[in-house]
């Protein structure tokens, strides 16, 4: 059954075989997989890896604490005003020392999306290889990885009705078999032999994806992965995004009757999915969050772990409403009521 949730979740991204899913606690230890795995032994003082200023922390962090210790460089892409990627700067960026660039496809923030694939070719024409964050795409659209030409794909279950502690990492094939393992232990050798002679042990590497998979592997999860996928894919995940673009609509057109709230991100809302972040005249996020808590109404606050992306649009925090395929617009009404009553304090 844990094998045939790798099968199901290679289906489901449109990946060329299962060997290309590795599974993860999620898209944090994903990404880390392939900046020490890949990344260890393939940059270099003098390389650059691109970042954009939009990005998670989890696909920021891994990449600075490996440039301390290898030397190379990290640059890092502009974000516009409204949160959208100033893809002219990201792509000025590149050159011959670039060796892989690192982008969200949806911001975790704004509910941006970019147009990884555009990004992508970039990568590709100057030898570059593009690792993507999929942690806020794959559970609210059609992710097509061989169409979109990806290299590597990192996303978690909990945000797709799956549980915590489980997610996948989509890598090349190609990529994936010259690759070192992430961490040691059973299951991702082939045979480990004592050599008398050299007075240690000779250690030859399982193959693609269990070379990176030590250790008991969390069968629940992944079994619990594939159930998930399955219930979206009854639903039809264009059925999913559809249902989230409707509810983010009635929300903003609803807020706006609101006098002290300022929405952040672009107005275009065709450029973004459920994702609203805003804050209220006079009060913190937290603040705000803990009015709503008291209606049942459960939202972010805080920098959302990607705390550049708050220094361009020059919020100290903010609020985040953000919806899935069991929101209504009933429950739309009651946050605009309580969103209200906010006003007044």
């Amino acid at each position: 059954m844990h094998e045939n949730a790798r099968e199901k979740i290679a289906r489901f991204i449109k990946a060329k075989e299962p060997a290309e899913i590795v599974f993860v606690r999620g898209t944090t230890e994903a990404i880390n997989l392939v900046a020490y795995s890949w990344g260890l032994r393939n940059l270099k003082k003098g390389d650059e890896v691109l970042v954009s200023l939009m990005e998670h922390h989890s696909n920021i962090v891994p990449w600075e604490i490996l440039s301390k210790m290898n030397g190379f460089t990290i640059k890092y892409a502009k974000v516009n005003n409204d949160g959208t990627l100033n893809y002219e700067d990201f792509e000025s960026k590149f050159s011959s020392k670039t060796k892989i660039a690192c982008l969200s496809h949806v911001s975790n923030v704004s509910g941006v999306v970019n147009d990884v694939k555009r990004i992508a070719k970039v990568a590709h024409d100057h030898g570059a290889l593009m690792l993507v964050d999929g942690a806020q795409s794959v559970p609210h659209m059609a992710v097509d990885v061989k169409d979109l030409d990806m290299d590597f794909l990192a996303f978690s279950g909990h945000k797709m009705l799956g549980p915590t502690g489980i997610g996948a990492l989509y890598g090349k094939k190609e990529l994936l078999e010259k690759m070192a393992p992430f961490q040691g232990g059973g299951e991702m050798i082939k045979e480990v032999s004592f050599s008398q002679a050299k007075e240690r042990c000779d250690i030859s590497w399982n193959d693609p994806p269990w070379k990176f998979e030590a250790g008991t592997p969390n069968i629940c999860g992944g079994i619990a992965l594939m159930e998930a996928i399955k219930y979206l894919e009854k639903i039809s995940i264009t059925e999913v995004l559809k249902h989230e673009k409707q509810l983010a609509e009635y929300a903003v057109k609803r807020m706006r009757e609101c006098s002290k709230v300022t929405l952040h991100g672009p107005a275009d809302l065709s450029l973004r999915c459920g994702i609203i972040p805003f804050s209220v005249e006079g009060l913190s996020s937290h603040d705000v969050a803990l009015f709503f808590d008291n209606y049942g109404i459960m939202i972010r606050s805080g920098f959302h772990c990607a705390q550049p992306l708050h220094q361009v649009f020059k919020l100290q925090s903010s609020a985040r409403a953000s919806f899935y395929i069991y929101n209504t617009r009933e429950e739309i009404d009651r946050f605009i009521e309580a969103l209200k009553e906010i006003e007044q304090v």
